[in-house]
């Protein structure tokens, strides 16, 4: 098992500016349950900044409180359509997975076959995966792929028994690997007005965190 590590991500990393004049020491520490509910966020791309601290395949996920969902629908009906975007929440109320269900695959064609690959900051958790499955029985024509960046409590027996359960149900479940961060760059991360796309600069350990989780899912599934 990966050692456990606590980091404490600045705000910058978060998406949010530091307050310089303030000292670490006296910085509040917000427990999760302190924080307001959050609203799902939609949109095209994501801040840079967001895809860099959210999506990093770490060992640990301190600071990690969000999940970010990127989406491509594939409809295959009277006409063919692709669709993408992204969805993010705070883990308060609705969580993303469940959100991308109730507000967007409803603008899809109804009765559409719907080819969905999804690319996720960390795995479901236990009431989304439940919920991921209900979806795909109720929809024969709903096919849908996950691709994630780390295992969301992958050591708990219910998470694993819930990851099993979304396989049988038909779900895809993939870690992402090296090239998979890089496509999401690409097409879902924000590029600054008047630059040239910049290049996907991949981080250390990178490759070494994708086995490790490959690995990982192998066992539980």
């Amino acid at each position: 098992k990966m050692a456990e590590k606590q980091e404490e991500p600045s705000n910058a990393q978060n998406g949010e500016p530091d307050n310089a004049e303030e000292g670490e020491g006296k910085k509040k520490k917000v427990k999760r349950e302190d924080l307001p509910p959050f609203e799902i966020v939609t949109g095209e791309r994501l801040p840079a900044n967001f895809f860099k601290f959210q999506f990093r395949n770490v060992e640990y996920s301190s600071g990690r409180n969000k999940t970010f969902l990127c989406y491509v629908v594939e409809t295959q009906g009277k006409e063919a359509a692709t669709s993408r975007g992204y969805l993010e929440d705070e883990h308060a109320a609705a969580h993303a997975e469940m959100a991308f269900f109730s507000s967007i695959l409803p603008q899809c064609q109804a009765g559409a076959r719907h080819h969905v690959t999804w690319y996720v900051s960390s795995s479901p958790c236990v009431t989304c995966a439940r919920g991921i499955c209900e979806a795909l029985r109720r929809d024969s024509g709903l096919r849908l792929t996950i691709m994630v960046g780390r295992l969301f409590m992958w050591d708990e027996p219910e998470m694993q028994a819930a990851l099993r359960s979304m396989k049988e149900a038909g779900c895809k479940l993939r870690i992402m690997k090296p090239q998979d961060f890089e496509y999401v760059w690409k097409n879902f991360v924000e590029q600054e007005e008047g630059e040239e796309a910049k290049s996907f600069v991949p981080w250390e350990d990178i490759q070494e965190n994708f086995q490790y989780y490959e690995e990982k899912l192998a066992e539980i599934l």
